[in-house]
């Protein structure tokens, strides 16, 4: 079975179908995955695995697929999770995003405001002082970690921001981020044990937190929202843990993944950094590419609701499905040289990177802005930033982010 052959270190055409399991964390921990995916998108987009760490699954690896499973939530349910894992019965969180429709729209209509525009539009003079103050504090003529440096110090600071957390303890964010996305259930490193340690953790403090919010007046933050919300005020503490870890995870993780590959694809593509530098009126659509050529989830799970036949393949009814996001960005049928790191590409925004229908990423508008406007202020200062190590990636198959990656920062002369 797909455990005989060590996937990351053979050619992909040389694998039997049968045996491809693309959800094996090495995979994408050594950037070896892109092959596998091609070919499923090529000789079987509707790919059946057998054996794997979760069990049997179907991978779904097409552009048009995806976006047809994505508005099908009454066949492809999101209520079993959002991982292929399947939840254990005895540590059970529940957030919005594993939810169907009606009770999916009432809890997420609680916190969208906190990233509606007008709150938005506030946010950005924030966001630009924090980048500011972060770059300039970056050594000069020195290597550094740029996603310890940049990469999680930016997002984590907005994060503190938009929960009113304490900031000067906004680092715990990052902890319980990282323990959520790393445990053994999303193919990481963490022990089980471990990972629920850190998130009793994060669900004590924030009770606490919740608890005084409830006695103060309503304040356009996440944790005011979620203690007030009609639909949200009385939820079950697993249920409350559930979506105060969605809403970490969505504001870090796939932020910070795209600040660090940005720099990343810029160094490894020097045409299209010479074009930046050129031209800095690019930045927002470059923030669309880094997105789309990053995909920092690399897929979201639905499971089957009743029996049926999708594109000649019959899925029955609790069969785990993975629309692979980060094949489907790469699906040349739909994307124009899909490869290719572009930064003025056209229609660039046209991605999966934040999902589709009732599940699209609320924080799409807050991620782009992050982005944005931390790139205005590096090409203000900086020529070059220059990755001058080896890269060190998460071991996952359902974040794809980065550990290490280590760089000079040279300033404009």
């Amino acid at each position: 079975m797909a455990e005989a052959i060590a996937l990351e270190q053979v050619d992909p055409h040389s694998v039997p179908l049968d045996q491809i399991d693309v959800s094996r964390a090495e995979l994408m921990q050594s950037d070896n995955h892109w092959g596998y995916f091609e070919r499923l998108r090529k000789e079987d987009p509707v790919h059946y695995c057998e054996d794997s760490m979760f069990g049997p699954y179907w991978s779904i690896t097409k552009f048009n697929d995806i976006m047809e499973i994505e508005g099908n939530h009454k066949d492809f349910s999101s209520a079993a999770g959002i991982v292929l894992a399947d939840r254990p019965e005895d540590f059970e969180t529940v957030n919005f995003i594993g939810m169907d429709p009606p009770k999916h729209d009432a809890q997420r209509k609680t916190v969208q405001g906190v990233v509606a525009p007008m709150n938005l539009a506030k946010l950005e003079g924030t966001i630009r002082e924090r980048a500011a103050g972060i770059l300039d504090s970056l050594p000069l003529d020195e290597t550094f970690n740029w996603v310890d440096r940049v990469s999680i110090e930016l997002t984590t600071q907005m994060l503190a921001t938009i929960f009113d957390f304490p900031f000067e303890e906004r680092r715990k964010l990052t902890y319980w981020s990282d323990m959520a996305t790393s445990g053994e259930l999303a193919g990481g490193p963490t022990p089980e044990p471990v990972r629920r340690a850190a998130l009793m953790e994060c669900l004590e403090y924030f009770t606490k937190l919740r608890d005084e919010r409830v006695e103060e007046p309503l304040k356009p933050d996440l944790l005011s929202m979620l203690a007030h919300g009609e639909d949200t005020r009385n939820m079950p503490p697993m249920e409350f843990l559930g979506n105060l870890i969605l809403l970490i995870v969505g504001g870090n993780d796939t932020t910070r993944n795209s600040i660090s590959g940005g720099v990343l694809f810029l160094n490894q593509n020097p045409d299209e950094y010479e074009k930046l530098r050129n031209d800095t009126a690019l930045i927002p659509n470059m923030v669309s590419e880094i997105i789309r050529y990053q995909t920092p989830l690399a897929y979201m799970r639905r499971t089957a609701a009743r029996d049926v036949e999708f594109h000649g393949k019959k899925i029955k009814k609790g069969d785990r499905l993975a629309m692979w996001y980060v094949s489907g960005n790469r699906d040349d049928e739909v994307i124009e040289d899909p490869n290719r790191f572009w930064i003025d590409r056209p229609r660039a925004r046209h991605h999966l990177s934040f999902g589709f229908g009732v599940h699209r990423c609320m924080g799409n508008r807050l991620a782009e802005m992050q982005l944005r406007v931390l790139w205005e202020e590096i090409m203000q200062r900086f020529r070059f930033v220059e990755v001058v190590g080896p890269v060190k990636r998460v071991q996952s198959s359902f974040v794809r982010g980065y550990e290490e990656i280590p760089v000079q920062v040279h300033r404009w002369e």
